[in-house]
This record gives C-alpha cells, sequence and structure tokens, in this order.
C-alpha cells in the first residue's frame, strides 16, 4: 500500500464536509506531476488530508475507492480523478509549522514541492506522521 497527502482548501473543500459527503472524487488537479500521483494511486491506499492555505495542517486521513478516470470537470478531457473515502480524523492535527520544524521531513513532498496538491509521502514519514496526529497506520 502506497502512501499520499491531499491538499484542500477549508473553504474550497473541507474535511469536515468530506465526512458529511462520505466519498468524494478528487476533481480540479491540472498540475502533470499530481496527476501522475493520481494515476499511481490504488484502490486502498492511504492518504492524509491536508488542509492548505487555511489551517496548514493534516486534519484527516482517506482511502482510495476508485483508481484513475477522466475527471468529468476538465473541459479538455487531460485530467484525471479518483475516488476518495474518509477514514477518520487525526486527534491532534499536524501543522505545516510542526512538519518544518522536524528535520526528519526535509523530503517530504509537501516541504520540498509545497503548492503540489496530491503528493507522495514515504512509509518512514507515514509512521511519525500518524504517530505525531495520534492516528492509527
Amino acid at each position: 500500500m502506497a502512501h499520499w497527502l491531499i491538499k484542500s482548501e477549508p473553504s474550497a473543500y473541507s474535511w469536515d464536509q468530506f465526512v458529511k459527503d462520505k466519498k468524494t472524487s478528487w476533481t480540479g488537479v491540472r498540475n502533470a506531476q499530481a496527476a501522475a500521483n493520481l494515476k499511481a494511486m490504488k484502490v486502498g491506499d492511504r492518504c492524509f488530508f491536508y488542509h492548505s492555505n487555511e489551517g496548514k495542517e493534516i486534519v484527516g486521513i482517506a482511502e482510495v475507492v476508485r483508481t484513475a478516470y477522466p475527471d468529468p470537470t476538465d473541459k479538455d478531457g487531460k485530467s484525471v480523478t479518483v475516488d476518495v473515502k474518509p477514514v477518520g480524523p487525526v486527534k491532534t492535527p499536524v501543522t505545516l509549522a510542526a512538519i518544518k520544524a522536524n528535520p526528519a521531513f526535509k523530503d517530504l513532498g509537501l516541504v520540498r514541492q509545497s503548492r503540489l496538491s496530491v503528493s507522495p509521502v514515504g512509509d518512514a514519514h507515514w509512521k511519525l506522521l500518524t504517530k505525531m496526529a495520534g492516528a492509527k497506520e
């Protein structure tokens, strides 16, 4: 199983809305690298749900329930989306400041490519972040 980080501005699509919806298509990704990451996702992969711009913190864990398919919001038909469902909130939100303060995360995509909306999370980073969040792996 691979691990990922997916970002959303809470004013656009929040964790609370995601939980209320019970499932969503991760549409609107237009960056080529982020789209390649969507294409690499497999059913059962876990994702941190990260509130960007407002909050700047990991607030929950999601699971991929459908692999990449054409994004219906893309008029050009070039983009893909995946479907994800909430697994649960984290006990303690993990802030970007806390992540940047820990040298163990210097190679984490969120730190290295901060504007990327979908990025991989290595196993060691996943374990450390879930521990910081008080969440189950």
